[in-house]
């Protein structure tokens, strides 16, 4: 725990400082959530294809940032929310602004009881 995923188009690998994301969002997840620093694994899967709206996909106008958090429960709503501010703020910093428009998004969500790792 923390179990953080990022989804993205593919239209950003250019533009995406993925590790400096990474390390900016454990440092955030460790201040804001109290997660331990060793604790904070992240995933990022770019997408092949992303549709927008009534666009033309292959114009690639537009692309889309979704960042999961998952937590061990016990975190205030309020902590939650502090927490998905700072990755969309992160995201600003680590995403260039010279290319398709952003759509970024980010939750935190509560795991499951049923969660186990080794």
């Amino acid at each position: 725990m923390p179990q953080i995923t990022v989804d993205y188009s593919h239209a950003i690998d250019h533009a995406f400082d993925r590790a400096g994301f990474a390390r900016a969002l454990h440092g955030a997840t460790v201040e804001i959530a109290a997660a331990k620093p060793e604790a904070c694994k992240t995933q990022f899967r770019a997408s092949g294809f992303t549709a927008y709206g009534y666009e033309d996909p292959e114009a690639e106008e537009h692309a889309v940032v979704h960042v999961t958090i998952g937590l061990l429960a016990g975190r205030s709503e309020e902590t939650k929310a502090r927490l998905t501010e700072a990755v969309l703020a992160l995201l600003r910093e680590h995403i260039e602004d010279d290319g398709p428009v952003l759509h970024a998004s980010a939750e935190i969500r509560d795991l499951d009881a049923s969660y186990r790792k080794f």
